[in-house]
């Protein structure tokens, strides 16, 4: 598997792209993810956001014209795990409802996701999204040149394991940087010292998706959306992270 080294200055590019998903979701999503709002409704939100900064929703028109994704984020509500295609779904107290947005601007590529809570949730709910931001975390500290990427997927299911969750195996993070989706493929999963070395100029999308259940997932009849099988509650964090002097930066973390 081949992969590509990004120099300084396309980091900072990258990581402007980044910027932008950001700044949505710490200024403009919180106010915008109540009870009675539909899913349509915030991606025309979010939509109009990344356009207004000068960005593309790079989400639209993926999958090309068989089975185009036809949106420009990703909104996946409680049992929906990644990829919940916007519809007239109107959010509910108690929900929670994971945002992934992927932005291009001047060319390059921002990848994150958050998992909000809807009003007011339950014990179990708060302690899985707790427990999927905390893996990532945990993931990027393992993002270091020298390093495998056995050893940050091991280190983020041995937390999820530890916590009595489990990561989606179908589903994994990615290169991202000159598009959306790279090589190297990575998994929230693995062995510690296998797999790829960690190479000063990375950048990867590093993104658990942590289940209350089974791993197990599903597809929907539309075609993108993947849900849990048990029908129990799925959360999802995600960070573009470069490798820079030898240590994880993390490009999609606000910086005022």
């Amino acid at each position: 598997m081949s992969f590509t080294i990004k120099t300084r200055e396309e980091i900072e590019k990258i990581k402007a792209a980044n910027q932008v998903i950001a700044r949505l979701y710490a200024d403009i999503l919180p106010s915008k993810i109540v009870p009675g709002v539909s899913t349509n409704e915030l991606n025309t939100i979010i939509e109009e956001y990344i356009i207004s900064q000068g960005g593309t929703p790079a989400t639209i028109g993926v999958g090309g014209p068989s089975n185009a994704y036809p949106a420009g984020s990703c909104l996946s509500v409680n049992e929906a795990v990644v990829h919940g295609v916007p519809n007239e779904r109107i959010l509910e107290e108690g929900d929670i409802i994971s945002v992934d947005t992927v932005v291009e601007l001047d060319g390059f590529y921002g990848d994150s996701a958050f998992t909000f809570p809807v009003g007011e949730i339950d014990e179990e709910s708060k302690r899985l999204l707790e427990v999927t931001k905390k893996s990532l975390e945990i993931g990027i500290e393992e993002c270091y040149a020298g390093n495998r990427l056995g050893d940050l997927g091991n280190a983020i299911e041995s937390y999820v394991k530890k916590n009595k969750f489990t990561v989606v195996r179908d589903f994994c993070g990615h290169g991202v940087g000159y598009s959306m989706h790279e090589d190297p493929m990575v998994m929230n999963f693995g062995r510690k010292g296998r797999g790829i070395k960690l190479e000063e100029g990375m950048v990867i999308a590093i993104e658990p998706m942590v289940n209350a259940g089974s791993y197990k997932v599903g597809i929907l009849k539309d075609g993108w959306t993947a849900v849990t099988r048990d029908g129990k509650r799925s959360a999802h964090f995600e960070h573009s992270v470069a490798i820079v002097d030898g240590k994880p930066v993390v490009l999609s973390k606000l910086d005022r």
